[in-house]
């Protein structure tokens, strides 16, 4: 069963959850699998479906991971701290919001009962330059996935930072050298049905038609 959500309303509505994941409650592997079976209908360059989707629900993996994590969001909270500074006192109170927020999954993202690694294959190293051809061809099918979970109630957030520890998580995982790691989805239920769509700056402000 999923939610009766209009387009419109899942694509504006499905929000980065991190204080509200239901860390006790179990996730049916069988509702992961639904989500990912709509993610293999993106779209990716010449069909050429590169993507693996390594899905963790090993307590000690995750454990593991989320310790990897923690490590790398300590770093970048010290950096982000001192950005902080610099904003606007209105930037600043939303800021403060949304690092709360982050604050605690760095906490308790072992805690997770899932956690979805979105990968695909790349020969070699990665290409020089412009990636836009290589990760175009996963990040499409990942929004999918947590659109897919929206819909079925579940909450995910979308995260990078692990990937300053992608080869020791890769090594944990047993993740082949050729296939490289782009998002970690932690998902589980989530408390309260109150999404709705966040505050944007007004579209005129970054719309360019014809040219710049």
């Amino acid at each position: 069963m999923t939610l009766p959500l209009t387009p419109d309303e899942l694509l504006t509505t499905t929000r980065s959850v991190r204080k509200r994941l239901d860390l006790d409650r179990p996730v049916p592997i069988e509702l992961v699998r639904e989500c990912l079976e709509v993610a293999l209908q993106a779209p990716t360059g010449s069909n050429s479906q590169g993507w693996h989707w390594i899905v963790v629900t090993d307590a000690a993996r995750r454990r593991a991971i989320g310790d990897y994590y923690k490590q790398s969001y300590d770093r970048y909270r010290a950096g982000r701290d001192e950005q902080f500074a610099r904003l606007s006192a209105e930037r600043q109170t939303v800021g403060a919001r949304v690092a709360t927020s982050a604050d605690h999954l760095a906490e308790r993202m072992g805690d997770v009962p899932v956690l979805v690694l979105g990968c695909i294959t790349a020969a070699g190293e990665l290409p020089a330059g412009n990636q836009a051809g290589l990760w175009g061809s996963l990040l499409p099918a990942a929004w999918s996935y947590q659109l897919a979970a929206r819909a079925r109630g579940l909450g995910t957030a979308w995260t990078t930072l692990h990937l300053a520890y992608e080869k020791e998580i890769g090594e944990l995982l047993g993740i082949p050298p050729n296939v490289r790691q782009g998002v970690l989805m932690p998902t589980a239920y989530y408390t309260g049905e109150t999404f709705r769509p966040a505050p944007r700056e007004p579209l005129d402000t970054v719309l360019h038609l014809d040219a710049w």
